[in-house]
Parts: structure tokens; C-alpha cells; sequence
């Protein structure tokens, strides 16, 4: 049992078959037709001219960056964002644009007056700002419709683009019981992992205009990310796609449920109320070695990711007795 992450999500049964059984061709030269596919139909489904098939989110957002930014522009973003905090700093190291954090609000939002106050003036003193970057959902935490639109509307006002970092957009949908689309509509670029809830082994998606994707295919290649037999992983992000976007409502679930037994839990302090997808954040009293604990839990088969406050994340792999089980020994370690 894997609590760390929705990473660690093994792929299906159908996944495999399909992987196994793709048309395949050297993707490099736009050969592989399964990779062609799921770019055209991932550009379709969500809104856009145009898709990119990459390793990772990470790669998805670096590509995005790059291909919105040139050397010495600047984008923003919150503090907790992934592309900023988790990420290697590659926008800066690669792409020699300069990230400019906002901190963000304890619903995941970012305040548009601190954004507007970021905003360099055209001076040759400053770095340009050409792009905010958000995350959907954050901390498992989902921004309200709402919050995209006047984002949009915060872009639009000032000449920035407006980028999503949407590894978990479907969770996203899901909490919000919405069409993709809603959420894809106000930006002008946007990833969506494979690999996390959606259980593909590996890949994102990144997409966007055609001379968007197109800059981008190009700097894909320049960082090493083109594929050649790419199709075998293609077929399987399709399916995460298609087959797999209903699980994130069990996955939801189950986090609620998880959020509840923990609650009653000695020394762990959480409101179930605050969990909105399949992501889980409890803080512990000082006291509590959760490190010790999480060496105990691993003696039982149990895989956790010691911190505090710690995260717990659900996925498909993580039963409802699963759950009932780390609790049970959650409570015997903490007595």
C-alpha cells in the first residue's frame, strides 16, 4: 500500500495489452501513428489547435515556458507552484526566464493585486513579464471556475499569457463535476499528466496553438525528450484518457474517508471538510516521530512519506480497506 503519491499508479490490464499491440513508428520524424493519434485527439477533446506528447509534467512545463518566454522574460507564478518549487529550477536554468512567485492564498489562489504589483513596467532595467502560470489543482486544493475566468480576464487586461499546469485538471472536472473544456477554455496553454491519477506509466500532455506546438516540438527535441517507438506509451495515455477518469471519483472518495478516520486519530489534527479531490495534508502534534512510525509501517506493507504537516494521496491502487488498515495501525503506533 502507497500513500507517497498518485504516481505510483501501475498501469491496467487493457494499458498493457494495448501497449503491447500499437502501431509504431519513429515519432521524430511524426512517423508514430499512435502518437499522432493521441496528439490530435487530446488537441480535440480539451479546446486546442494543437498537442505535444512529452516524458513528464515536468517536461510539459518546462516546453510551455520556454515556448511562451524568450531569455530574460519573466513569469508568474504562486510559491507553492509545482514548475516553480518542485521542478529544478529549470525554467531559469534552461530557459533563462525568471520566475516571479507570488505567495499564494490558503485556497490556492493568487491575488490579482499582488500579480498586478509583480508586473514589471517596459523598462530595460526589468525582466519582461509575458506569462501567469497557474495550477489546477494545487495541493489537491481545485480553483473555482470563476477564478479562471477573471484570470483570463487579469491577462487579457495586462498582455500576459496564461498558462495551466494542469497535472490533476481532471481532478479538477471531476470535483467540480464539469467537462474538461470548462476548465481548458480560459488558457492558452495547458498539460495534463498521464501518469498520476489517470495511471498511465508514463507521459504528459502539453498543448496549445499550432505555432505554439510547433516552438515547442522544437524545444522538445533541443532538451532531449524526442521519443522514437513513443506509440507503446501513447496508447496508454489514451486510455488514461478515456478509461480512467472515472476512478478519480473513487479516488475522491476515498480521501474524504481517509481524511474522516484521521481526524479521530490522537495528536493528528485535520478537517475532512478542506479535502477536495485525492490529496490528504494532516499536521501532527510536535511529539509524534513520525519517522519512527513510518518505519513501523513499512513492517507492515505500508508506504508513507514522513513530514508534517504529511501527505497522504489516493489513487487506484488504494483500497477502502487499505485505508481502514493504515488507520488501524495509525492508531497503534500513535497511543
Amino acid at each position: 500500500m502507497d500513500f507517497r503519491s498518485d504516481t505510483v499508479t501501475q498501469p491496467t490490464q487493457t494499458m498493457r495489452q494495448a501497449m503491447a499491440n500499437a502501431p509504431v513508428g519513429d515519432d521524430v520524424y511524426g512517423d508514430d501513428p499512435t502518437v499522432n493519434e493521441l496528439e490530435t485527439w487530446a488537441a480535440e477533446r480539451h479546446g486546442f489547435e494543437s498537442a505535444l506528447f512529452t516524458t513528464s509534467g515536468t517536461q510539459a512545463n518546462l516546453l510551455g515556458l520556454m515556448a511562451h518566454c524568450e531569455r530574460g522574460d519573466e513569469y508568474l507564478c504562486g510559491q507553492q507552484a509545482h514548475n516553480y518549487k518542485y521542478e529544478a529550477g529549470g525554467a531559469a536554468v534552461l530557459g533563462s526566464i525568471q520566475p516571479q512567485p507570488i505567495e499564494n492564498n490558503p485556497d490556492g489562489t493568487l491575488d490579482f493585486g499582488k500579480l498586478a504589483a509583480a508586473i514589471k513596467p517596459d523598462d530595460s532595467h526589468f525582466a519582461r513579464t509575458r506569462l501567469l502560470s497557474l495550477e489546477n489543482t494545487i495541493n489537491g486544493k481545485v480553483l473555482p471556475l470563476t477564478y479562471l475566468a477573471k484570470a483570463r480576464e487579469f491577462c487579457d487586461e495586462n498582455k500576459l499569457s496564461l498558462h495551466l499546469d494542469g497535472a490533476r485538471a481532471y481532478n479538477a472536472a471531476v470535483a467540480l463535476d464539469v467537462d474538461i473544456k470548462e476548465i481548458a477554455k480560459h488558457f492558452d496553454s495547458m498539460t495534463v499528466c498521464l501518469s498520476k491519477g489517470l495511471c498511465a506509466p508514463i507521459g504528459s500532455i502539453l498543448m496549445g496553438s499550432k505555432d505554439f506546438i510547433t516552438k515547442a516540438r522544437r524545444l522538445r527535441k533541443m532538451v532531449g525528450g524526442g521519443m522514437r517507438q513513443a506509440g507503446i506509451l501513447a496508447a496508454a495515455g489514451k486510455l488514461a484518457l478515456t478509461e480512467q477518469v472515472t476512478q478519480l471519483e473513487t479516488d475522491h472518495a476515498n480521501a474524504k474517508l481517509l481524511a474522516i478516520k484521521l481526524s479521530e486519530l490522537p495528536g493528528v489534527h485535520i478537517n475532512p471538510d478542506f479535502v477536495q479531490t485525492n490529496i490528504v495534508f494532516a499536521k501532527l502534534d510536535a511529539q509524534i516521530d513520525i519517522h519512527g512510525i513510518a518505519k513501523k509501517l513499512s513492517n507492515d506493507g505500508i508506504i508513507i512519506s514522513p513530514g508534517n504537516p504529511i501527505r497522504f494521496v489516493t489513487h487506484k491502487d488504494v483500497s477502502e480497506s487499505d485505508i481502514n488498515f493504515l488507520v488501524e495501525k495509525l492508531k497503534l503506533y500513535l497511543s
